[in-house]
């Protein structure tokens, strides 16, 4: 089920649409994206143009969580049996 929560005009013809598919809170956006790019990308993935943006925006996200991760080497401290853990 789709459900327009509301519709903002921008210049000329641009315009953001935020909707809900299924419960989950989308946006309707425009953007120009180099066409070489794009069509890498969807070689990449094997996916459609729509999926292979939340793919390369969730691969970012997950990149962001990483950094974050290594940011903490050395500042955290636990112990850890490898013996008990292998069991």
């Amino acid at each position: 089920m789709v459900r327009i929560l509301e519709t903002i005009y921008l210049t000329g013809n641009d315009h953001i649409i935020r909707f809900t598919v299924m419960g989950e809170a989308v946006r309707k956006i425009t953007a120009n994206i180099p066409a070489k790019l794009l069509e890498q990308a969807r070689e990449t993935t094997g996916l459609g143009i729509t999926e292979t943006l939340v793919a390369g925006l969730e691969e970012l996200e997950r990149s962001r969580k990483r950094s974050a991760l290594r940011m903490l080497r050395g500042k955290v401290r636990f112990e850890l049996d490898l013996a008990k853990t292998r069991r």
